[in-house]
């Protein structure tokens, strides 16, 4: 193909789908920043909140192009809310702290728990999921999820002192409910039952009451299914429907040992 050609190929191509790079680029400095702020000692947290209110209106302009250059209020209603949010953060790493006996302190959680990182993300995400801006709180999670392989979308509503341990592979789903106190581990999904674009306004996700565990790969599924407070899901576990509380569910796959001798 003459270049020409291809130069105006790939120009109708951009109109047609109008995808800034920038913007997922700028969300992933944004959202490492904020983190750093909040937690790093080396970072001067004026300094940092100065450049973050300065890119996040440049990422809020190229989400929101209708209401570019207007004044900005949503950066002040996070800003006010970041007392709270410490609180929750902290509730989270004193969780994963009293329930992993591998770690050795709370500073070894901020620095070298997946599981926390993503916490963080998601809950700085929910804030401005929480303030109607689109899609910059779903890049903030999937920037956690590039980095951690957990997947959380900023749209559930998860209580305090969550804990998830090892993390590789959990996917929380948008209109998940997880109440206080639940620990899950990796492979966990809460998940649809039925994944159809109808169903966007509709509760697709399960409900986890307080105090729950979940062990790993268990998958939870639909928007009508609550596992009841206090109750234990065993590995490899798929559960569609609810359990009362203080539930224990478990999968017990036949299993059969061969040794020399049999052979």
């Amino acid at each position: 193909m003459e270049q020409s050609k291809l130069i105006q190929a790939i120009n109708k191509q951009k109109q047609e789908i109008k995808v800034s790079i920038t913007l997922k680029q700028e969300s992933q400095r944004f959202t490492i920043l904020l983190f750093n702020a909040l937690f790093d000692q080396n970072t001067e947290a004026e300094k940092a909140l100065i450049e973050l209110e300065a890119l996040f209106l440049k990422i809020r302009n190229i989400a929101c192009p209708e209401i570019k250059d207007t004044p900005c209020k949503t950066w002040d209603d996070f800003t006010k809310n970041i007392p709270d949010l410490f609180c929750s953060l902290k509730k989270d790493a004193i969780a994963i702290f009293n329930n992993d006996p591998a770690a050795e302190s709370i500073e070894e959680i901020y620095l070298a728990y997946p599981g926390f990182f993503a916490i963080s993300i998601y809950r700085m995400a929910r804030e401005f999921f929480k303030l109607g801006l689109p899609l910059i709180p779903r890049l903030m999670t999937e920037y956690a999820h590039q980095l951690t392989g957990i997947d959380i979308h900023p749209g559930a509503q998860i209580g305090n002192s969550f804990f998830i341990d090892h993390g590789t592979g959990v996917v929380i789903g948008e209109t998940s409910e997880i109440h206080d106190n639940v620990k899950i581990y990796q492979g966990v999904t809460l998940g649809a039952l039925k994944v159809k674009k109808q169903l966007k306004n509709i509760k697709r996700h399960p409900t986890i009451e307080k105090n729950v565990v979940i062990y790993a790969n268990a998958s939870i599924l639909g928007g009508q299914t609550v596992i009841g407070e206090n109750s234990i899901i065993g590995g490899n576990t798929w559960l569609t429907a609810s359990i009362p509380k203080n539930s224990k569910v478990l999968h017990t796959p036949e299993l059969q040992i061969i040794t020399k001798s049999d052979k």
